[in-house]
Formats: C-alpha cells, structure tokens, sequence
C-alpha cells in the first residue's frame, strides 16, 4: 500500500540519512504533524480528545482522557526535546488540560483512577510527560493546579493493579509523585519492580504476567517502563536494580533490531499493532540509558525506518490522525480495550527527541541495519521463536513454536490470530479474525478447522524450533527447519495405527494488496499466490501429500495489509501421520520454489533437502526440552 508523498515534512538528506533520507528535522514535522491533528478533536478545556471511531469497552470519557494522556506524551518529548522553544500555545493547552482534567468539580474532569481501571494506562503517560517536560509544565502550574495533579494521580496507591505490565504503571506514576513530595507507597514501587523479575525469561525477554505471553509488549512496555522510571527516580532508584535493567535490555536491542524488514516494517505479531511505530521506542530507549549494543546510526537507521515506512503507506491519515488498523483503518488488530485515541501510545517512538540534536543518534551517518546486508537465522529460545530473514527482499520471517498469549493451565485454551499461527512476518499480516494462513488443521465432517490452542514449546536452537500441540484428541508434533526464504516444516500427527487420521488442511502465508488480487496457480502437490509487485506466497507439499487438492483461499477485508488477500493451501481427505510441507513468502524473483524433498527413514528420521541442495535430518523430539541435531553429513545422498 502506497501513499501520496507528505508534504509537511523536510527535504531528505541523503548524506546523513542514505538510507532513509530522515534527520531529526522529519521527527520533530511528524511530531507536529500529529498534534496539529488532534486539536479540531479537542475538549473547549483540553482536557480531553474525543476522536472519531467506536469508543472503547471503557467508554467515550475514558476514551476522551487516553486522547489527552497518550498525546500529553508526544507534545512532552516535543517540548522537552526542544528546550522548550515550541509554540507556546502546545504548552499552553496542556497546562490547561491539566488544571480542567483533575478538577473535580469540572465539566471536563477524567474519571478516577480505581481498581483495574483504564485511567490507570493513561495516568503513567500523563506522570511520564509530566517528568520530562518539568520545567515548562509541572513548574509552571499553581499550586492548586499542582495539588490537584497530584491528588488525581494519588488513585493508584493502594490501589488493585492488573498482575501484567499494568503493575509498571504504577511504579511509574507512584515515583513521579515521590519525585514531588506528594503520598506514595514506595513499598508498591518496589513490588511492581520486583515482580517484573518474576516474568523474566532470560535472553532479553519477558513475558506479560503468567503463561507465554511473549509479544511487543516485551519492546514497548516491559523493557521501556524500567527505563524511565529510572529517570524519574534519580538518586532514589536502587543502583543494582537500574545497572540489571539496563543490562536486560542491551540484550534484548541486540535481537530487536532484527525484527525489523528493509523496507522498515516491523514483524506483523500479536496484540495492540495498532501502536504501530511505537516498536522503535527500546531503540531510543537504549541510547537514552547508554544500554544499547547498535552503532547510533543504526539505532537511528531502524527507528527511522519504521516512522517512514508507516508515513509512506498513509500514516497518519489526511486529517493528520492516527486510525484504528495498520496502514488503513482495521478492526481486527484491535482489542476491547482499542478506543479512538489508543493509536497514540506510539508517542513512545518519539522518545529519541529527548536526545539533544548533538547526540550521535543525530550526528552520526546512517548504517544499515541487519537485515540490508545479510540472510540472517536467530534462534530466540525464550518465547520459542526463529527469525529468519533474506537481504534479496529484505522481509523478516518470524517462526512461532512458543507464544500463545494464553495464561497458565487450567485455563482455557483459544486461538488468537495474532498468536496462534506458524508464522509471521514483516511483509505480511495474518487473516483475521480467521484462515488457513500459516496453520495445519484437522477438519471436522464440516469442514469446521482444528484451533492450534495451547502451544508446548519443545526448543529453539540453530536453525531449528519445536513445539506441540492438540487437535481434536490428537497430539500434532511439529519441527520447523529454516534456510533462506524458506521453512519445512515436519508434522508428526500420534494416531494409532490403523486408526484414520482426520482430514487435514495447511495453509502458507496470505499476502495481501490493496491495487488487485494477488495471481493464484495451483498444480500437483502446490500452490501459489503472487502480489502484483512479487511478492509471493508458495506451499509445497514434500511428503504424505500425495493426492492433496492444491487450492488458493481467497478473502475480502480480512488482512490488515491489504483488502484483497489470498493463501495458497493443501488439503486431504484423509490424513496422514507425517506430512512434510515447504512454505516460502519472498519477493525475491530468483528464489526457487523447486528440487525441495522429503524422505521418512527406518528410525522414523525424517530427511529433507531444501531447493538449494542443502539437506537435513530430523528426528522424532521427545515429549520434553531437548536439543536438535545438526545438519546432515557434508555429501549425504
């Protein structure tokens, strides 16, 4: 999806920036771009932004603070990014939003923060701008005003937070009123920190409360939050506790910067991406704590790339807003909690403004980032993930064997499309709110799709991942084995012998386009789906497909990357125990689609050999961590 050019925004300069052609210049014209937007929405008091759209489970008054909160947020890194020296009037209706919202007797006052509540997101933004822009804000208020700010935010202590990254906006909010002598419990400020310890994963990677809930949550959230509570506490944040966040996050930027495509797309996985760019946030975060192993060009290089390649795409709209959706208004990466001005918490990205124009995240010359340069495979054994990306086309490849945003047994296990797929990728979204995109199902006599449900990691190593699960009594083993564009993917289904397995249907990837409907071509054992620009889409049946009817599933409106959407899919009318499957997602006009092959050998091995030569063995994995083996001997037939 294209876009006119925005002509708001500075000439591009190629010699600082080659490879996004953007200079802080471009940060600070979007920043501006976005809060002009919102002023037509604006309360007469400013208090509150009621923008166009659904309102939230929470309701249009809650909605109309999350407008001010998330945005308060922005206009903070604007102005404090600038020393100040913006139009008065952006500081000047802030302080008056302030002084209208936690008046409690007002007609534009924010609903309290209580118990489980929506108030208390906003509340950490709104104590998050008020640090930063301290001089120019919080300085400035009367005394009353000041008193009323701070009896607002007063709601949280003692207050019952959710168990997840809810219990950091306490910490947030009940430092920033450490920071100005008002009450506080500083024995919540240390149980929500502590309890970030509890989720901790190892590798860089949290999980968002109990279970495997491993998404961007992780990048926006979870690392971000310690980050500027640390700045808020100054001298009164525990040394150790600071060096062993920023220390977390140095390790997780070294992955992070990986999720990224050339084109400057984030990986399309999990909830709220309606936030969008605000994945570049933990770059910026770990120039602005020196906890950050990437070069400051190429710090900049990623983050810039992400804001553009929104902007190129429609981002914000004509009105100068950010919708519900992706590039183009979508329900369906929204969640309950999503309201008009939800969108806005990717302020977060503008956290770099706070860096001055001196920094080397300014001053140094772009670097590519990891994916320009170089075919990569990252196994990421915390959340049970494999990133494989190719530097021919530039997309990133997310291979899922370990989130399933679901909590810990014995609830009820559901599916997610932004959870529960095989695979995710930078230049492709999932079909939503269902498809056969990226899953194998188990049909019922109606045809009705197995969920993948609970997801059981086995490992992730090398260029290998593992995990199980169940559909309809049955446990489906699989193994993911990446080498360049491509992904085999060996399922071993446990029916006992003579027993019919059940009808079984997998899907490759969906590609998606606004201008047409991508080209479908099936023929024995494949299927393909190609975008008018390339982008292609294969699934190629290796191994107990024989006889499988090679269809392509076409959609309407079900893809947050375009309106026309179509997934190439095998399906038999009686299963096998082992199917082994190649799918391939690339825009790359020389990758081959074909010389790939499967062999079952007497120890139940399975021998595969990719479209390049390259050959591997996979054996049975056993019902625990284990692990995989290496790659076939060098000129094994």
């Amino acid at each position: 999806m294209t876009a006119p050019p925005l002509t708001h925004l500075p000439e591009p300069d190629i010699l600082l920036s080659p490879v996004t052609g953007w200079t802080r210049a471009h940060w600070e014209a979007m920043a501006d771009r976005l809060l002009d937007g919102l002023l037509p929405y604006a309360s007469p008091g400013f208090a509150q932004y009621r923008l166009p759209g659904p309102a939230s489970h929470s309701g249009p008054w809650s909605d109309g603070l999350e407008g001010f909160a998330r945005s308060f947020l922005l206009a903070a890194f604007r102005i404090a990014g600038a020393g100040g020296r913006v139009d008065p009037a952006l500081i000047e209706r802030y302080a008056v939003g302030l002084a209208a919202g936690t008046d409690p007797h007002g007609e534009e006052r924010w609903p309290p923060i209580t118990d489980r509540a929506q108030p208390m997101v906003e509340a950490a933004s709104i104590a998050i701008a008020l640090h930063e822009s301290r001089p120019w804000l919080w300085d400035q208020l009367d005394d009353g005003a000041r008193g009323r700010v701070a009896d607002w935010l007063g709601g949280f202590v003692g207050a019952d937070v959710n168990d997840s990254n809810w219990r950091l906006f306490q910490v947030i909010t009940e430092e920033f009123l450490a920071s100005v002598g008002a009450p506080h419990s500083r024995a919540e400020i240390d149980a929500g920190l502590a309890r970030l310890n509890d989720w901790y994963r190892g590798g860089g990677w949290y999980t968002d409360g109990d279970g495997r809930k491993f998404d961007y949550y992780n990048a926006w959230a979870l690392h971000l939050y310690p980050v500027l509570w640390a700045r808020i506490a100054g001298p009164r944040a525990d040394p150790a506790t600071v060096a062993l966040h920023r220390t977390r996050l140095r390790e997780f930027l070294a992955v992070h910067q990986y999720f990224f495509g050339s084109d400057g797309a984030p990986v399309h996985q999990g909830r709220s991406l309606t936030y969008r760019f605000a994945t570049a946030a933990p770059l910026w975060a770990g120039a602005l704590a020196d906890a950050t192993p990437l070069p400051p060009g190429r710090t900049r290089r990623l983050a810039s790339g992400a804001l553009k390649h929104f902007a190129d795409r429609g981002v914000p709209d004509e009105r100068g807003l950010l919708t519900l959706g992706w590039y183009r208004p979508f329900g369906p990466v929204t969640q309950r909690y999503s309201g008009p001005a939800s969108p806005y918490w990717a302020s977060k990205a503008f956290l770099g403004l706070l860096l001055p124009e001196s920094h080397p995240v300014w001053t140094a010359a772009e670097e590519p980032g990891p994916v320009d340069t170089a075919d990569t495979a990252l196994a990421l054994p915390a959340p049970g993930w494999l990133l494989h990306s190719t530097a021919a086309d530039g997309i990133v490849r997310l291979v899922n064997h370990g989130s399933d945003r679901l909590p810990p047994p014995p609830a009820t296990a559901d599916d997610s499309p932004h959870y529960a797929r095989f695979a995710y990728a930078s230049a492709a979204a999932p079909e939503t709110p269902t498809g056969p995109d990226n899953h194998l199902a188990l049909l019922a006599p109606d045809g009705t799709p197995s969920p993948r449900g609970r997801i059981h990691p086995l490992y992730a190593d090398g260029r290998r991942a593992a995990s199980w699960h169940r559909a309809r009594g049955h446990r489906i083993e699989t193994v993911s084995v990446v080498r360049g564009p491509w992904e085999v993917r060996v399922h071993r289904l446990d029916v006992p012998a003579g027993t019919p397995v059940p009808p079984v249907r997998e899907g490759g990837w969906a590609v998606a386009d606004d201008g047409a409907p991508p080209v479908a071509r099936t023929g024995p054992g494949r299927a393909t789906a190609r975008r008018a620009d390339g982008l292609t889409s294969a699934i190629v049946g290796l191994y107990g497909w024989g006889g499988a009817a090679a269809t392509v599933a076409r959609a309407d409106g079900a893809n947050a990357v375009g309106r026309h959407s179509a997934t190439p899919c095998l399906e038999l009318g009686e299963g096998a125990p082992r199917l082994v499957t190649l799918v391939v997602l690339s825009a790359d006009p020389d990758v081959s689609l074909t010389g790939a092959s499967a062999s079952v050998l007497d120890d139940e091995t399975v021998e595969i050999r990719f479209p390049d030569g390259a050959r591997e063995q996979v054996p049975r994995v056993s019902s625990g961590p284990v692990s995989p083996p290496g790659p076939a001997p060098e000129g094994r037939s």
